[in-house]
């Protein structure tokens, strides 16, 4: 993957305004009942279907806009915008191979939404590298496929698709811009079957981490997607001062020498004048701590003696030493350089879940319940740094 990150721009495109569609079913004895939708409609700009181009780099945002999916009433509804340069939006779970659609990183809870054109841009701009071997699509004339996808809860994975609109005429152009999500692969990551995604450092827009076990003379790639494919002639700058000897790898990622668990962080800089992606790829010392109640009340950083241990491989959990108090965990991997906070993750749905919210008082009260785990004196935090997976007992 070149990791080229293209923005588009794109013009105003003024999509018709068709009025919101709303249901609503009465409910005589108590609170309405919510049915299962199954369809509903992303309206098609009349200026789509004359001969005109879309130039994506001279613009600022896409409305779109859309009824609203029957819920049996007017429920609250969360869209996310989903782009592909194929109308049958087909995912491709082939290793290596990515995906031939993405979703925006942007939601929305109107069903009329103006989509940033740059996140859009470099959407289009991936999948037609993607498709043709990182070939640059810039000036060309493409078709642009878009539909919504609709939630009412946003963390159950439930939803449905609407209808697929066409862009027949749309430019695309590169533009330099910093990524929302970073994934590191290679054959010591998850086997070898899947990338891994890394954390954001919380307040920084540039800097990724994450930890993962590397064996002696393997490498590891990294990029924006799953599809990752950046490697050593893509690295301006490589720090190592985790003692992995970094050196760059046959397969032109960045290779191991020593086998080991490591602390990555990747910056992705965003050259502007220059129109160019620079990136820094630096190894840390592995540290992970728990800090505050579990610790018994020790907020320092780090907590002196409240070091998880780490495992012998890549397959074995990290383990804390018993709490010696109850409350809520706090835990955190050490990167020095930034304070604890900074790089804090907690237990969601048993994985791993980055600090991604201000946390004035704790997890449960600034981020909510579910984000929140409570610990007993006596108990450990289990951790597979690999896998991200983590429960308490």
């Amino acid at each position: 993957m070149k990791n080229i990150i293209k923005s588009l721009v794109l013009p105003l495109l003024a999509l018709v305004a068709i009025p919101m569609l709303t249901a609503c079913s009465e409910d005589r004895d108590s609170n309405p009942t919510l049915q299962d939708a199954t369809t509903f409609h992303l309206n098609t700009p009349a200026i789509a279907q004359g001969e005109s181009t879309y130039d994506l780099a001279k613009g600022s945002t896409l409305n779109l806009t859309c009824s609203q999916p029957d819920y049996g009433y007017t429920a609250p509804v969360i869209y996310q915008v989903q782009v592909s340069i194929d109308p049958n939006f087909k995912q491709n779970t082939e290793a290596g191979k990515g995906v031939e659609y993405k979703t925006l990183a942007a939601s929305y809870t109107s069903a009329n939404m103006n989509v940033d054109a740059v996140e859009l841009n470099n959407a289009v701009v991936k999948l037609y590298q993607n498709a043709n071997n990182g070939a640059d699509p810039t000036g060309q004339n493409i078709p642009v496929y878009i539909r919504l996808r609709a939630h009412v809860d946003f963390t159950d994975n439930t939803y449905i698709n609407s209808n697929v609109i066409e862009l027949p005429h749309t430019q695309v152009s590169y533009v330099a811009s910093t990524p929302t999500q970073m994934f590191l692969s290679g054959a010591s990551i998850h086997h070898g079957n899947e990338a891994k995604q890394m954390g954001l450092i919380y307040g920084e827009t540039e800097y990724f981490y994450c930890m993962i076990y590397a064996d002696a003379n393997t490498s590891v790639h990294f990029g924006d997607d799953n599809t990752t494919a950046n490697g050593y002639n893509n690295v301006k700058n490589i720090v190592d001062n985790g003692n992995a000897g970094l050196s760059a790898a046959a397969d032109g990622g960045i290779q191991f020498a020593n086998a080991g668990w490591y602390i990555i962080v990747v910056q992705a800089h965003a050259d502007l004048a220059n129109n160019k992606m620079e990136y820094t790829f630096r190894t840390e010392a592995p540290k992970a701590y728990v800090i505050g109640a579990v610790a018994g009340g020790d907020w320092g950083d780090p907590t002196t003696g409240w070091e998880l241990t780490a495992p012998d491989n890549a397959d074995g959990d990290w383990v804390s030493p018993a709490f010696a108090g109850a409350g809520e965990l706090r835990a955190y991997m050490k990167i020095p350089g930034w304070d604890w906070w900074h790089t804090e993750f907690t237990i969601y749905k048993g994985k791993i879940y980055y600090r991604d919210a201000n946390l004035v008082d704790n997890w449960a009260k600034n981020k909510g319940a579910d984000y929140s785990v409570t610990c007993a004196a006596g108990q450990k935090m289990y951790i597979n740094f690999d896998t991200d997976a983590a429960y308490v007992k």
